[in-house]
């Protein structure tokens, strides 16, 4: 009879554990984590490519009247410009990837 109470006190332990283990330890589960990785992975790439979409911006032949033409755009149409202008695209690839174009935009209208 003295194993019942036993065992509903690791259960209950068990439980409590977990509760605290997930609100406060850190504790996530594993599509958390894949998430995580994932998002981390995106934003690394992201900040490796933007920089070579600004070089390939700078080496066209009108690259200052094409960055007058860049600042005059609303914020919210400065991402496109660039994709369709091909800046975002990576040699070798066919598309640009999501968030270069964005990031690129940042780099070139801080620089000059």
């Amino acid at each position: 009879m003295q194993a019942k109470p036993a065992a509903w006190g690791a259960i209950g332990g068990a439980v409590a554990l977990a509760i605290i283990g997930f609100s406060w330890g850190g504790w996530v589960t594993g599509g958390n984590a894949a998430q995580a990785a994932s998002d981390s992975a995106k934003t690394a790439v992201v900040s490796v490519l933007a920089p070579i979409c600004a070089v390939q911006f700078h080496a066209q032949v009108d690259a200052a009247g094409k960055l007058a033409e860049l600042k005059a755009l609303s914020s919210y149409e400065r991402s496109d410009f660039v994709e369709k202008g091909g800046w975002a695209t990576m040699p070798g690839s066919e598309a640009p990837m999501k968030g270069v174009a964005y990031a690129c935009v940042e780099i070139l209208t801080t620089d000059a």
